[in-house]
């Protein structure tokens, strides 16, 4: 099997989130994707194959399925337009229906992915209490504009936005007690954020439940985020940036498109880099 590894939201040359990408004629059995997807080894990688009406897509970590994944979808849309040129192509989810599209830009991809429907709700004060054990945090950690809460962008994740940098970057737990806390919540990344402007955010985003860590770059999680700022009334002027992978070496870029109407999809776009042919 021709797996393609793709870095998704690159800055520039270095950078991004590696995805594996696989576009074969039919999709694999889900056994065998997720025997390749713990090969490939990365965070996600994306199954492809045609269908009258655009791409049936699933996404693997090296340990469970996940209903959509940001960074594997940008990837895939760079190897869509590596394989049939610039283009906007449909993809059928698990669970919902997005677009991808992807152009060249020199020597690398772009890309932009229509999330599905975004949603929020406030997190429950005892699922925020073993947050901020299970992280080593104090609640007088958190920005009180950005309460905690649960958040939905095609995949469900937990946010926690914190009021220094410098406690972002000291972020820490413990692997197991993460993904036992998330598997039993049914989130897929827990997401920690700070506000440096009301338009620029640096982010991380432990994937526990997937059995990684940390990833270096989310765009589902970000669309999500994207949404909740928009169900806070967060003065976002129609788009946010993102930096995330910073603190792991993996400097990453993303940014976010935000229409006005509550709960409409969020475009998420970023580069991607080829990293080799697999």
């Amino acid at each position: 099997m021709d797996v393609l590894r793709i870095a998704a939201f690159s800055d520039g040359s270095t950078g991004g989130n590696p995805a594996g990408v696989l576009i074969g004629g039919v999709l694999p059995d889900a056994a065998v994707m997720q025997r390749v997807a713990a090969e490939v080894g990365f965070s996600e990688t994306a199954f492809a194959a045609p269908q009258a009406d655009g791409w049936r897509v699933r996404y693997f970590s090296p340990e469970s399925e996940v209903p959509f994944c940001g960074h594997a979808t940008i990837a895939l849309g760079a190897a869509l337009v590596r394989q049939h040129g610039d283009g906007v192509f449909h993809l059928s989810l698990n669970q919902a229906s997005i677009t991808v599209e992807g152009f060249r830009d020199g020597v690398n991809f772009a890309a932009a992915l229509q999330s599905p429907p975004t949603r929020s709700r406030p997190a429950p004060p005892e699922l925020v209490a073993e947050m901020l054990a299970l992280f080593g945090y104090q609640a007088g950690d958190l920005d009180p504009a950005i309460p905690p809460a649960l958040i939905h962008g095609g995949a469900d994740h937990f946010v926690l936005a914190l009021k220094s940098r410098e406690r972002l970057a000291a972020m820490a737990y413990d692997l197991k007690q993460g993904q036992a806390l998330m598997r039993r919540e049914g989130l897929v990344t827990i997401m920690m954020a700070h506000a440096e402007t009301p338009r620029l955010f640096h982010t991380r985003n432990p994937f526990a439940s997937g059995g990684v860590y940390e990833d270096p770059a989310t765009g589902a999680s970000t669309a999500a985020f994207a949404g909740y700022l928009r169900d806070l009334g967060w003065p976002h002027g129609g788009a946010i940036d993102v930096v995330q992978g910073e603190d792991m070496g993996m400097r990453s870029r993303l940014h976010a498109d935000i229409p006005p109407m509550p709960g409409s999809s969020i475009r998420v776009s970023g580069t991607a880099r080829l990293m080799d042919a697999g």
